[in-house]
């Protein structure tokens, strides 16, 4: 759901935090009443791993506490409506996830690093209670271990935003891959020691929050970079990969799990006592071996290959702000001739041609016909009536349609995206109707003149297709104040009877 929530990359970094401070409380109070739990529920303790009927029953609340949650979260959660989210595509297959997959190739790279990690981590984490059951023969102490996890990881959970924030979020996997690596290492040290077992243990599993937290963010950026890659966005179909991954992973560690139980003498009568020497050596090097040779292939894989950065996702998502508005037509009046429609500058300062401006892309008309302006004050107006159509997530930007069918882009700065709307206030929602001369944003230069970005407004008839006779009617470097006259005037071409649907 996170990209439906936000486009914005700290947004979600913030709303990813607190749905995973939930998901680790709830995961780490299974771990905590799981063996005490199955063992008040088995008729027959067996040494103190339970039966089949203590498993089942414990299983079957598992799963209705799931259930149930499940609707709470997908009845309450309210999707923001953007017109950057309508070009779906309508059908969805396992077969196009992969199709997509191979398609957007960061989504790709973060699958494949993500994949092969989660493969690595359960392994291991499905052998911690095998370890306190047949190695330390205390399987009690599990619900300590998972005690004091749920305390780390809702810290290390809490603070993430600010780790992503200073280190980003390539150090930071990095960093998290580099200490689970060390856990593994001391764990295989530590014998019966349950100080060295449970620090070991830790570093181990408190990152993998962090981790997880990490690939969400990649992978929901990858939404808008396939967006502009393929021209159409899959949200569904990206998000799905996720826990497509997980249940996949979780599915051939399990695999693994049982063929190390058979093979180390963990079944079912054994205890702490039964088990050999040499099974104890085969569990260890299955346990810490595989999952740390799988941890350094992802770390890999995501080092060479991750490049989505949360530099890059704004830029991607400041892209497609420049092609907004192009496809908005609106049905043609009963009118014989053609119609001049006149704009206004939202702000006030000195109009420039939109050619001059340093963005390239603005510059070259790709997003439209329009004019620019260099500010000398930081509230932006509405320079007609009109519907308010799209609110940037940034706030750097927003896009106006007119009843006459103009799809106007008021984009203030280049490279102000970057500042993750820092210094930018909007004063208007999507789908509010203003009035020409009501305040849309005010913005405080002199923050964009310190980050070091360019604070020119482009003002951008971005569906120019629908009309003709583009024109600055105002001297170029005139000083304008804001809704007081002429400054582009464009044509409406005369009714021809081919109407255009809305």
């Amino acid at each position: 759901m996170i990209p439906a929530l936000s486009f914005n990359s700290k947004e979600r970094e913030r709303t990813s935090s607190f749905a995973r401070i939930g998901s680790t409380l709830g995961g780490g109070l299974v771990g905590v009443v799981v063996m005490p739990l199955v063992l008040f529920l088995s008729v027959n303790q067996v040494n103190g791993t339970g039966d089949s009927r203590g498993w089942f029953a414990f299983g079957l609340i598992v799963a209705l506490v799931g259930i149930a949650t499940s609707w709470v979260v997908g009845l309450g959660t309210k999707e923001v409506q953007s017109d950057l989210r309508k070009n779906v595509k309508d059908t969805v297959g396992f077969k196009q996830i992969f199709s997509t997959l191979a398609k957007n190739d960061q989504l790709m790279w973060i699958a494949l690093t993500y994949g092969i990690y989660a493969i690595g981590i359960n392994i291991e984490n499905s052998l911690v209670l095998y370890y306190f059951t047949f190695i330390m023969g205390k399987s009690t102490l599990f619900s300590i271990f998972q005690g004091v996890n749920i305390v780390i990881s809702l810290i290390s959970v809490s603070i993430f935003p600010k780790l992503v924030d200073r280190f980003n979020r390539r150090r930071v996997f990095a960093t998290c891959i580099g200490i689970m690596l060390a856990g593994l290492l001391l764990f295989s040290l530590a014998g019966k020691s349950f100080a060295m077992v449970i620090v070991a243990a830790e570093m181990f599993q408190v990152p993998q929050a962090v981790i997880f937290l990490v690939v969400l963010m990649i992978i929901s950026d990858s939404v808008e970079y396939g967006q502009l890659k393929l021209g159409h966005r899959d949200e569904s179909l990206t998000l799905s990969i996720r826990p497509l991954l997980d249940k996949l992973g979780g599915a051939l560690s399990n695999g693994v799990v049982g063929q190390v139980a058979v093979i180390a003498g963990m079944t079912t009568g054994a205890t702490a006592a039964s088990i050999t020497a040499s099974g104890a050596f085969r569990f260890k090097s299955m346990m810490f071996g595989v999952p740390a040779v799988l941890l350094v292939i992802s770390f890999i894989i995501f080092w060479r290959k991750s490049t989505l950065t949360e530099e890059r996702h704004a830029e991607i998502v400041d892209e497609l702000a420049k092609t907004w508005g192009k496809n908005i037509t609106v049905e043609q009046e009963e009118t014989p001739n053609a119609q001049n429609i006149v704009l206004t500058t939202p702000v006030d300062g000195q109009i420039k041609q939109l050619a001059s401006v340093s963005d390239q892309t603005f510059a070259s008309g790709q997003v439209g016909k329009g004019f620019a302006v260099v500010p000398t004050d930081g509230k932006v107006y509405a320079p007609f009536d009109a519907t308010v159509k799209q609110v940037f997530p940034t706030r750097h930007a927003v896009g106006l349609v007119s009843a006459d069918g103009v799809a106007l882009l008021i984009h203030i700065g280049f490279g102000t995206v970057h500042m993750n709307g820092t210094g930018f206030v909007s004063l208007v929602t999507e789908g509010q109707t203003v009035k020409k001369g009501d305040q849309l944003i005010e913005f405080w230069d002199p923050a964009i003149k310190k980050a070091g970005y360019d604070d020119t407004v482009a003002v951008v008839v971005t569906n120019w297709q629908n009309f003709k006779d583009f024109n600055v009617v105002t001297p170029i470097d005139k000083q304008v104040t804001a809704v007081s006259e002429a400054v582009f005037t464009l044509s409406k071409a005369a009714n021809d009877n081919k109407g255009v649907s809305k």
